[in-house]
């Protein structure tokens, strides 16, 4: 038993979405965006230190020398847990992201039916983009989940760190954390291409050499699915075109315009009910019209595509927030809110 499963055994984790843990100060939990105490006792410096050896010996020396460490912690019957400790003024602290043991179905989680799409395709780039605490994870999870459920593939994982574990279904499913089984996306995503893959799910494209092996893989065959820490498609658009130099750009938006296959875009806003919280998306399908603004670099008129392109299955943050304050799924404060700062932009 890990030290810092007493002070988990007092948190709700059906509705956590991190934990925050301070040298010195009261522990929190965030629930439904908001910061809550845990309890009322302070946390000493030594407590915290203790639960940060305990968790990751092998790792400790690193974080005393580094000043911060990532890594996994699986509490069996509660959860996995993403976790980053850090130094701060002195102090020590400790953030876990909570990662729920069942991975949801694509059906109970999203209405779009553009999603259950990418899950059927054989080759090209998915992308799932959103802000940090987003949902993301757990959407890209829900779209691989449906194709171990529902295809006979290979699928490999290359995450920092693997955060839900899947069971071999009608897939085999080798899941690889970067760090500990491969040194960097990078190379866990060459020697992915050697290991006779269906499909790839990269965590994050982070860096051009990451996109450039990213694209190349999707160009031999495969089906890859990734995030970037932004909002709207035509933003991660810009995004991966920006990250290589001007010399190579033109050559990344012909890539792209042949090899993406659509964007999803994410939020999560607190429900009406006040209880949890709901994803808003925009959703962009790579139509012929939308290759083509991408090869020629137009990507700002992307948004007008997506408006216009519902029979598609498109839908752009702004429709998919009137059809949840429309359903009572949330509120017209939310809504109104969302509305005026346009925050999908």
């Amino acid at each position: 038993m890990a030290k810092i499963d007493k002070l988990l055994d007092n948190v709700d984790i059906s509705n956590t979405s991190d934990i925050h843990i301070t040298s010195g100060q009261v522990p929190k939990v965030r629930i439904d965006g908001v910061l809550v105490n845990i309890h009322d006792d302070k946390i000493t410096h030594e407590e915290v230190e203790a639960y940060i050896e305990d968790l990751a010996p092998e790792k400790f020396n690193e974080f005393l020398d580094n000043g911060e460490i990532d890594f996994k912690y699986n509490r069996s019957g509660m959860g996995n847990f993403r976790v980053n400790a850090y130094k701060c003024k002195g102090s020590y602290a400790v953030c876990l992201r909570v990662i729920k043991e069942a991975i949801p179905k694509l059906k109970d989680l999203v209405t779009a039916p553009a999603l259950k799409s990418f899950s059927e395709l054989s080759d090209g780039l998915v992308l799932v983009t959103g802000p940090t605490g987003s949902g993301k994870s757990t959407t890209l999870a829900s779209m691989v989940n449906e194709i171990n459920l529902t295809r006979e593939k290979h699928i490999i994982t290359l995450e920092e760190p693997i955060e839900y574990i899947y069971e071999n279904r009608k897939s085999m499913v080798n899941q690889r954390e970067v760090g500990q089984d491969t040194k960097s996306y990078a190379m866990g995503l060459r020697a992915a291409l050697r290991q006779d893959p269906d499909v790839i799910l990269l965590g994050e494209m982070r860096d051009p050499e990451t996109i450039e092996i990213a694209l190349r893989a999707a160009q031999t065959g495969h089906l890859v699915f990734s995030t970037l820490h932004n909002l709207g498609a035509a933003n991660s658009i810009y995004r991966i075109i920006n990250s290589f130099e001007s010399s190579h750009q033109n050559e990344v938006k012909i890539q792209l315009s042949s090899l993406l296959r659509g964007v999803v875009s994410q939020v999560l806003l607190p429900r009406a009910t006040g209880a949890g919280r709901v994803a808003a998306m925009e959703v962009m399908v790579c139509t012929p019209g939308i290759k083509n603004l991408i090869r020629e670099g137009n990507v700002e008129q992307i948004d007008s595509f997506i408006q216009m392109g519902s029979k598609f299955g498109m839908q752009t943050m702004e429709m998919d927030l009137r059809r949840l304050v429309n359903s009572n799924i949330i509120s017209r404060q939310e809504y109104e809110k969302w509305i005026q700062s346009n925050k999908w932009e």
